[in-house]
This record gives structure tokens, C-alpha cells and sequence, in this order.
């Protein structure tokens, strides 16, 4: 069986294989959607392709629209070449059930693929083309946080911003730089209205989406490359919209396991490539079951029936709402104490820790304990269910490959939301924040990490982190198995409120978590012994 639309026409097969098919007629959706665009994609990497692409299917297979999305990759173009194009833009998606059992389907929404590249000029011809009809809808972006980055961090533009700027809209090269010209075009072409959609993993999304294509536009605006009226285009909200979203659905990379899976039930060419911008991608995504995707509801043009596949269409305070109740206390403060705690005592899997008694209740009290008295309840999601799923299915499943090494990544960039916030809101609703237990052991665990020696005595490699340099140095000299190495090196990361948002001390926790972590350096097992006696108290 191959991943083409003349392979699926073996329809026995493929539900032989437990495999399910569109029901929908695929060729008849592609013709339609080249033939008049509703929505672009720009980011056709791997969560695009399961979950933005499995919408645009259920809308399609329930008869709510007739259009599929045009997929434009602005970055690594040998994901065309070597993912969309052999397999007729078909994709395979898996679903990794906690079960240990997948759920299998082809998804035939994506249309068309297309590059983005200026210096094509039947590429270029093509986005122009869909940019300029007055039907199109929505552009959105699933390009990592850094996709929008104009600038290093002192400040500077990057080399190939700036010379995306000398160089106008006509010779586009990076992403925000293409869609600003790509909006150029519509603009000229009668000014019609456009949504333009991060669905990007990161806070105020939307913001920075619109703040970087402004940027770009003013600074064409003063080399003369386009009118103020442009500019004005764009910052008129009626016309040119920058909805936020929040978006949650795992999605690692192709498992060598599901490869296996598939080509035995009869698939063929299955097997991931690594191209040549090092991207890690398969003609199928495996992925897990949950996702949420939440969008401001302001389409200036209208816009497809998103809701009746499981969007959430509501107004930025509600997104705003739900990305904090996920950040700050439902998921991602669970994860980095299990990433930090994970990492010294020897797990390669977030899975394998839920079978770990202290720390399956570390994070019950971090989130249903100690997060839900302040917890930001947005309306539209129950922040108890959503905790529950993260506890009792998400990080449990052991078919999710993902590890405590990655998620302890840059943790100091993340310690001031996923915990200060809950830490301030103790503040500002107790007076302090002495009733917290699981929160300062988790920040003990992090201090403990950062000495990059696991609680057998054995060294290891810290991940990435800016701050890590700074770091280590303020912990010189404290050594495992001597307590009396401890003179007070934590006080100043502790007080430090550009890491946490706040000063510890001021919040009444500062010396709990130098005890904690005085615990945990007493000798080989500490760390664990130190986990048992505070959670049993």
C-alpha cells in the first residue's frame, strides 16, 4: 500500500490494515480549494499536519466545508520535496493511546504545498495569487516562537532581516518578511480583509505575530518601498486581524516504532528522514490524543466553522485566561519539577516517573493542591478536569517519548511563570506564601539539579540554559556529602526577582527552600529520603 492518492484507491486494504480513509472525494477538495483559497498555512512541520490538518478534515468529512488548506513552508523546503510532494500532500496520522494502542487515519485536507521563496518566480506567482483573491479568509503560522524574531539579543536586526529590509518586497527571503509582502499584494490589489492567525506555542502570540509584520512594513515604508497607507492596512484591526490562540497537543517526533507498525500492516516508504535543516519528519505524525486549540473569534472575513471540530472560538481575555491556567498551573509547572527531580534521580522517560510515588504526588500537590486555590479559571475549560487529564493520562502515557532532559531545557527562562505566578497570587490572597509545600520543593529540586550531580553521587550534563554559567558559579564550592559547604550560595539566586517574578524571602518561603535543598545535599539518597519526608508530612 503506498501514501498516494492512487494507492488509496486499494480502499480493502488499507481498512484491512485498520486504517481509516476520507470519506470525502480528495481530488474534487483540492481542485476547489486551488481554484478559490479560504485559508494558508504557513509551518508545515508535524504538529500543522496532524492537528491543524485533522480540523480542516472533520470539517471537510462533515460537510461543513468544501475547502482543504493551502500549506506554505517557509524554512526547510525539503520537507516538500521529501514529505508533500511523493505522497500527494496525504498524510498518515497516529494516535499514541495511553492503552498502548494507535489510532490510525489518512487526512487528505492538505492541497496543495507550496515554498516560499521569492527567487521562484512560479512559487512567488502562486502566493501572490492566493494572497490577491478576495476570498481567502485566514493565514495562519505554526513556525516556533523564533519564526517571528527580527532581532538578536542586543538588539541588533539579524543579518538576513536586515537585508530582507534593504532589499524590499520583492526579494523576500525570511518568513515575516514573505508574509508582509504576500499582504502587500492583497493591499493592491483592493485592501480585503484577512485574518492572520499565530497558532504558535507561545504567550501573546498574536501580538507578536502583528508587532514583527508592522515592524517590517514601517521599515519598507521608509526605504520607500511601500505607502503609509500600507501601514495603516495592517494596524486597522477591521481589516488586517491578529487573533491570539493558545495551542496544546504533544507532538514528538516520528517514533521508529510506529514506523515498524505501519510498514508491517503493508505501508510503504514509511521510514522518517533527517533533511538537510537537520528537521526529523515522516510521512506519518504520531501524536497524542488531547489537544486544545482556543482562538480570539475576530475573522474580519469571515471564516470556517472552526468550532465543529473542537476549536474554541472566544475573545483574547478567555485565550489569555486559558494559556495561564495551563502555564502557570495545570501543566507546564508539573513538568519542570519533573524534569529537574527526573534528572538526578536517573529517568530518561516523564512517563516512568508517574510510577514514582513521590514524585506522582509531587505533582498532585503542585497542581490540585496548591494551584487550584488561585488558579486563572478562563470559563470555557474546567481547570480541575484539565489537571486531571494532564495527571491521569498526559504524562503517564509511556507510548509519549519524551524525557526529563528535554523539558529541564532553559528552566531558569521558566521557573518566574510556571511558579512565581502561583507564588504571588499566595502573596497577594494570604499575605505570604507559607502554605506552599510542593511548589518550594520543586525550586529545592531545581537548586539541587543545578549542582549537575545525580543522588547516587554521579555527575551529569545539565541542559541548555542561558543562565546556567551564572548559575554554577554562585553554587561554587557546595559539595555533596558535606552539608557544611552550604554558607547561603542560594540566597541570591532565591531573591532574584528577574528569575521568579518575586523575591522568595519577601514571600515567606526563601529559608523553606534552603532547608530543603541543605536536605537533599547531605549525602548519596538524600534527594530521595528529603521527597519522602516532605510529602508523607
Amino acid at each position: 500500500m503506498k501514501l498516494t492518492l492512487e494507492g488509496l484507491k486499494n480502499k480493502e486494504a488499507w481498512e484491512a490494515a485498520g486504517i481509516s480513509l476520507p470519506l470525502y472525494d480528495i481530488e474534487t477538495v483540492v481542485r476547489e480549494t486551488k481554484e478559490s483559497p479560504v485559508w494558508v498555512h504557513f509551518g508545515a512541520g508535524n504538529i500543522f499536519r496532524i492537528f491543524i490538518g485533522g480540523i480542516a478534515d472533520t470539517l471537510i468529512a462533515q460537510g461543513e466545508s468544501t475547502k482543504g488548506i493551502t500549506c506554505v513552508e517557509t524554512f526547510d523546503f525539503d520537507v516538500i520535496d521529501k514529505i508533500y510532494d511523493p505522497y500527494d500532500n496525504l498524510v498518515l496520522g497516529v494516535t499514541l493511546n495511553a492503552d498502548g494502542s494507535t489510532g490510525k487515519k489518512v487526512i487528505g485536507s492538505l492541497t496543495e504545498a507550496i515554498r516560499a521563496q521569492s527567487s521562484a518566480a512560479s512559487e512567488w506567482n502562486r502566493l501572490k495569487e492566493i494572497f490577491v483573491n478576495p476570498g481567502l479568509q485566514m493565514a495562519s503560522f505554526t513556525i516556533t516562537e523564533k519564526g517571528y524574531a527580527l532581532k538578536g539579543t542586543e538588539g541588533n536586526y539579524f543579518p538576513f532581516i536586515l537585508a530582507d529590509l534593504e532589499n524590499g518586497p520583492d526579494k523576500a527571503v525570511s518568513a515575516m518578511a514573505v508574509v508582509c509582502a504576500l499582504l502587500f499584494e492583497r493591499f493592491k490589489a483592493g485592501k480585503a480583509p484577512l485574518a492572520v492567525v499565530s497558532m504558535d506555542n507561545c504567550s501573546h502570540n498574536g501580538e507578536k505575530l502583528k508587532q514583527s509584520i508592522v515592524t517590517v512594513a514601517r521599515e519598507w515604508e521608509s526605504r520607500g518601498f511601500v505607502e503609509k497607507a500600507f501601514v495603516d492596512y495592517l494596524e486597522d484591526e477591521s481589516r488586517v486581524s491578529f487573533p491570539w490562540s493558545m495551542i496544546d497537543k504533544i507532538t514528538p517526533r516520528p517514533a521508529d516504532s510506529v514506523c515498524s507498525e505501519l510498514e508491517k500492516a503493508g505501508v510503504e516508504d514509511m521510514a522518517p528522514v533527517i533533511t538537510s535543516k537537520k528537521t526529523y519528519i515522516a510521512p506519518f505524525v504520531n501524536a497524542e490524543g488531547p489537544q486544545y486549540l482556543v482562538i480570539e473569534d475576530k475573522f474580519p472575513n469571515g471564516r470556517p466553522a472552526l468550532e465543529k471540530a473542537g476549536v474554541y472560538m472566544t475573545d483574547r481575555d478567555t485565550v489569555n485566561k486559558v494559556e495561564r491556567m495551563k502555564v502557570t498551573t495545570c501543566l507546564n509547572p508539573l513538568h519542570t519539577a519533573l524534569a529537574v527531580y527526573g534528572c538526578v534521580l536517573g529517568y530518561t522517560l516523564i512517563a516512568d516517573e508517574m510510577k514514582d510515588a513521590q514524585l506522582n504526588q509531587l505533582v498532585h500537590e503542585i497542581g490540585p493542591v496548591e494551584g487550584m486555590p488561585v488558579v486563572t479559571d478562563p470559563g470555557i475549560l474546567s481547570p480541575m478536569e484539565f489537571v486531571d487529564e494532564v495527571i491521569r493520562v498526559r504524562i503517564p502515557n509511556p507510548f509519549m517519548p519524551d524525557t526529563p532532559q528535554r523539558i529541564a531545557t532553559d528552566t531558569s527562562q521558566k521557573v518566574g511563570i510556571r511558579y512565581g505566578e502561583t507564588i504571588k497570587a499566595y502573596v497577594e490572597k494570604y499575605g505570604d506564601a507559607k502554605k506552599l509545600k510542593a511548589i518550594p520543593l520543586a525550586i529545592a529540586g531545581w537548586c539541587r539539579y543545578l549542582l549537575a550531580v545525580d543522588d547516587e553521587g554521579k555527575a551529569f550534563e545539565l541542559s541548555s540554559d542561558p543562565m546556567i554559567p551564572e548559575l554554577t558559579e554562585k553554587l561554587k564550592g557546595i559539595e555533596l556529602g558535606k552539608p557544611e559547604t552550604y554558607h547561603g550560595q542560594l540566597k541570591e539566586i532565591l531573591s532574584n526577582e528577574h528569575i521568579f517574578g518575586i523575591d522568595l524571602y519577601k514571600a515567606g518561603i526563601g529559608e523553606t527552600i534552603e532547608e530543603m535543598f541543605c536536605a537533599q545535599i547531605t549525602g548519596a539518597g538524600a534527594v530521595r529520603e528529603t521527597l519522602k519526608r516532605e510529602l508523607n508530612h
